[in-house]
């Protein structure tokens, strides 16, 4: 996986599911990639289900072996992913502060240039106590320039 002699940015598409508990989210959202050194950043905006509708930011930093998933606004917070390791994390909104981790069993970064595939499944622990499994992934298409 190789971006450092990529353009340095591309408008995108993506398709992020969520699988926890036998529920299924999936989201299709506008975003933008960007390249720095050997990362690929995928920034996108998540509405909020909230009273004050509110958005979210979200940046997926995607690395050679590793995932970091990065949101501020309504909630802030911040989730490390690399294969067969348990990272630190945390979780905040105007309600609720969570320390958090991440064991990750299975980590797919397919990527080619703009175009990709991001999976990766994990226990979610907060507190130390292990509160989900779950499983990811992220769709990445490059928009065609007109």
């Amino acid at each position: 996986m190789e971006f450092e002699h990529m353009p340095h940015n591309a408008k995108v598409r993506i398709r992020l599911h969520s699988h926890h508990d036998g529920e299924d989210v999936v989201q299709e959202l506008p975003g933008e990639a960007i390249v720095r050194g050997k990362h690929l950043y995928i920034r996108y905006e998540e509405p909020q289900e909230s009273p004050e509708g509110g958005t979210t930011r979200n940046t997926v930093k995607i690395g050679p072996d590793e995932l970091k998933l990065i949101r501020h606004g309504e909630v802030q917070s911040e989730q490390s992913f690399a294969l067969g390791r348990r990272l630190p994390g945390f979780y905040r909104s105007p309600y609720l502060n969570l320390n958090m981790s991440a064991h990750t069993q299975k980590l797919d970064i397919r990527m080619d240039g703009f175009t990709g595939h991001v999976s990766w499944t994990y226990d979610l622990y907060v507190f130390e106590d292990f509160s989900g499994h779950f499983a990811i992934s992220l769709h990445i298409q490059e928009e065609q320039q007109s």
